[in-house]
């Protein structure tokens, strides 16, 4: 089978929507904005030398990060300096304008990245002979989001779920509704403090409310994700990855031990309450105290409050052997499973890892992904899924609220 073709688009208009604008009586309905002029929108596929995206979860504070991306072109009349009047791009060569990064495979197109242009880096060499490049850096809307600040919420009050809580946000910050997929949400919350904090620590706040996930999707949507997702996933179907050819082969595997993600200690607190606490103490005479705390979160009840408290400890109290991550390599021979594992896979899918060690035994873990990181070249196309067990067992989750915990084991 073939590889990807790899499509990179610059998108020279205003606002965040991503679509060509849509001129009356041409386009097509669903597909293209409506505008009164077309956006200037230049393809550079036949010009690129690399690419680097990443996007994903910081483990140890449970909260998706601002997506990245390096796109280095070549560029030989130097179109893409900024600073050349005789380019033919001059003038719109400023920082926000859009980026996107898609891969065509059998037909179909997937969307890889969607972003905002933060810089433009022309290398020019000595030698006139050699390759001038223009390196493109670019953030997703998370950057939008954390510069955008906010003080009162219109159309919030107390015991609105967390999902419209989001869409409240994102109506105070003009965020288009056709760039949205959030969840219902299952947490009541309180109502919006209205205190001065970004678009984006407003809406993360919500997420810790609801034990869910805020973060930007590869068209550029903003995704709110409520717990059931967030939890619940892993028991979807299951994409497998295996060294013995039963599964989808893989490049490298990483496994690791260690007590990186054990919390057996924590307090959590909502705006107006009390700080609740639970601990795991055979965890702690094990690993010693490892501490969690969140303060001011919008559950309405301090009885909510200590079910997190509960739930983060019973879910995170002990440690394996983890599979932290796999590299897949698309321009391995017949490799079509692999390739669309690598182009339609994405944050909290469930994925099965199988490594055979040395002697005969075997490591084998179900775990989400939460990151997803690409670099292309010329000659080469690999894909790092970043895996993780689930923020909160399902188990747990599905027992009344956050959880029946076994006492047992729970000491506060």
């Amino acid at each position: 089978m073939p590889v990807p073709t790899i499509n990179a688009v610059i998108n020279f208009s205003t606002g965040p929507s991503f679509a060509q604008a849509m001129i009356l009586g041409t386009g097509i309905l669903d597909v293209n904005i409506l505008g009164d002029s077309a956006s200037i929108i230049v393809d550079v596929s036949d010009q690129i030398n690399y690419i680097q995206t990443s996007r994903g979860r910081n483990a140890l504070v449970d909260q998706f990060q601002t997506g990245q991306l390096t796109l280095r072109i070549v560029d030989q009349n130097g179109d893409f300096n900024p600073s050349n009047p005789s380019g033919p791009y001059y003038q719109l060569l400023t920082p926000m304008k859009k980026v996107q990064i898609t891969a065509t495979y059998a037909g179909t197109t997937y969307s890889l990245f969607s972003g905002f242009i933060t810089s433009y880096v022309n290398t020019q060499p000595k030698d006139a002979t050699e390759v001038a490049y223009t390196t493109i850096q670019a953030v997703d809307a998370f950057r939008l989001f954390q510069n955008a600040q906010i003080s009162t919420v219109a159309g919030t009050s107390a015991g609105q779920l967390s999902g419209a809580r989001i869409n409240n946000i994102l109506d105070a910050i003009s965020w288009p509704a056709t760039m949205r997929d959030v969840d219902t949400g299952l947490t009541t919350l309180q109502a919006d403090p209205g205190t001065a904090r970004t678009s984006l620590a407003a809406m993360e706040t919500v997420a810790q409310s609801e034990y869910g996930s805020v973060y930007v999707d590869t068209d550029g949507s903003l995704v709110f994700q409520d717990r059931a997702v967030t939890a619940g996933s892993i028991g979807g179907t299951v994409t497998t990855f295996n060294d013995n050819g039963t599964g989808i082969p893989y490049a490298n595997a990483i496994w690791k031990l260690d007590d990186s993600l054990v919390f057996n200690s924590a307090q959590v607190s909502r705006a107006g309450g009390s700080p609740q606490a639970a601990i795991n103490q055979p965890s702690i005479d094990k690993y010693f105290i490892h501490s969690y705390n969140l303060q001011d979160l919008l559950m309405q009840t301090d009885a909510v409050a200590l079910d997190y408290a509960r739930a983060y400890v019973a879910s995170r109290a002990e440690t394996e052997v983890t599979c932290s991550g796999i590299e897949l390599d698309l321009y391995t021979s017949n490799y079509n499973s692999g390739i669309l594992a690598a182009l339609t896979l994405d944050f909290f899918d469930p994925i099965r890892i199988v490594t055979t060690q040395p002697g005969g035994s075997t490591l084998d873990n179900t775990l989400q992904i939460f990151g997803v990181a690409t670099t292309i070249t010329p000659n080469s196309f690999r894909v790092f899924f970043t895996t993780l067990q689930p923020v909160i067992d399902a188990l747990i989750l599905n027992n009344n609220i956050y959880g029946t915990l076994d006492y047992n084991v729970l000491s506060y």
